[in-house]
């Protein structure tokens, strides 16, 4: 198997003191033949010389071209004992890469290398049976530790890869976890605003164009203008204490609303002027309050849309199912070509947290037109035996 190439980046003195174990191994190789050299062949000892020096300067771009510069320096070795040094750390080097089609044949050269130029040592009194085993230890002592190193080096690679990879998984899961944390809270804003500034809107269309309304009239409209506006601050500070380090006296989590809140909701838009007709309504009390707060904030947005869209028709309520069966909520108003006041913006927003929330209790949410011109909201949601 291919290992993964991690040369790592090598600061001054990580040159300076391979170079210097170059210069050393060069040294006591050559040491003994050197003197030799001078006194009998002086050509060979420049020669040696000469190859030495130009292995050390071609070691430099053993991490290039790894293959090319561990060939020729143990090439080299076959005439010269200066290039030991040089051949020794490129073939090192190369064996980092732990690549067996490389290691072999250079691996080879290196033995083969060795053995001729232990051959004519002209010093050499040592016998085969040493020097075989001596040479043979050398290079596999040398492609070993290169090996080992390389080994290392992924690893370590490996180890940070992974170390990366976790920070940038963590960092995905805060950003996903703020986002579903800022979708929440949007929903939540919206569902509780948009109930209340809908009564706004409504009652103060109402005393822009009506003219026929008494003091009391005017003045019991404004009172629902108030409570409503009074009420959608105090819901305001409570959502936007989510948002802070300090909650402080903000209270964010303050009791949720309920299944069993529905009927109050009920009678609250019915005593704003709404139309509200409950069909019919199942035992609340023995809903689950998640699935509870997810129905209250179906029929809320329902009721908030109808009053904003269709505030003169009548609105059906039918909240149907068991335990087991699940819960079935309908909520259903005539369309209607015209509307008291200022039109209201559509955004759309409501129904599409609507729908967050019902796919996350488990159940599903669906809006349309029906053949009877009605708009329909119809929701299912699980409710556990």
């Amino acid at each position: 198997m291919q290992a993964i190439d991690n040369q790592p980046r090598l600061r001054w003195w990580s040159h300076a003191w391979r170079y210097a174990l170059m210069l050393a191994v060069s040294g006591l190789a050559w040491f003994e033949v050197a003197k030799w050299q001078w006194e009998n062949h002086r050509w060979w000892f420049w020669t040696d010389l000469g190859l030495g020096l130009a292995g050390l300067v071609i070691v430099a771009w053993r991490r290039r071209f790894p293959l090319a510069v561990a060939t020729v320096l143990n090439a080299t070795s076959f005439v010269s004992w200066t290039s030991a040094g040089p051949a020794t750390l490129a073939l090192v080097s190369l064996a980092t890469r732990r690549r067996w089609r490389e290691i072999l044949p250079v691996g080879l050269l290196a033995l083969v290398a060795g053995f001729v130029l232990e051959s004519y040592n002209p010093i050499n009194s040592d016998t085969l049976a040493f020097t075989v085993p001596f040479i043979l230890a050398i290079v596999a002592v040398t492609v070993g530790w290169g090996m080992y190193i390389g080994s290392r080096r992924e690893l370590l690679a490996t180890l940070h890869e992974r170390a990366r990879s976790a920070e940038a998984e963590q960092a995905a899961r805060v950003t996903q976890a703020r986002t579903a944390e800022r979708g929440r809270i949007a929903r939540e804003m919206h569902d509780v605003l948009a109930h209340r500034i809908s009564l706004v809107t409504m009652h103060a269309g109402a005393l822009t164009y009506r003219e026929d309304l008494t003091a009391e009239e005017m003045r019991a409209t404004a009172g629902v203008i108030q409570e409503a506006s009074h009420q959608a601050l105090v819901e305001l500070r409570d959502v936007l204490g989510l948002l802070r380090d300090d909650t402080g006296d903000a209270s964010p989590e303050r009791p949720q609303p309920s299944a069993a809140d529905l009927p109050a909701l009920l009678a609250e838009a019915a005593g704003t002027g709404m139309r509200i007709q409950t069909d019919e309504l199942v035992e609340l009390d023995g809903i689950p309050d998640t699935i509870g707060r997810t129905l209250y904030r179906i029929v809320q947005e329902s009721l908030t849309n109808a009053r904003k869209h269709a505030p003169n028709t009548l609105i059906t309520v039918l909240v149907t199912g068991s335990p087991s069966a699940g819960l079935l909520v309908q909520v259903t108003n005539p369309l209607e070509v015209g509307t008291v006041g200022a039109d209201a913006p559509e955004s759309g927003l409501g129904l599409i947290g609507l729908a967050e929330r019902a796919a996350l209790v488990g159940g599903r949410m669906t809006h349309r037109i029906t053949p009877g011109r009605e708009f329909l909201v119809e929701a299912w949601l699980p409710w556990p035996a």
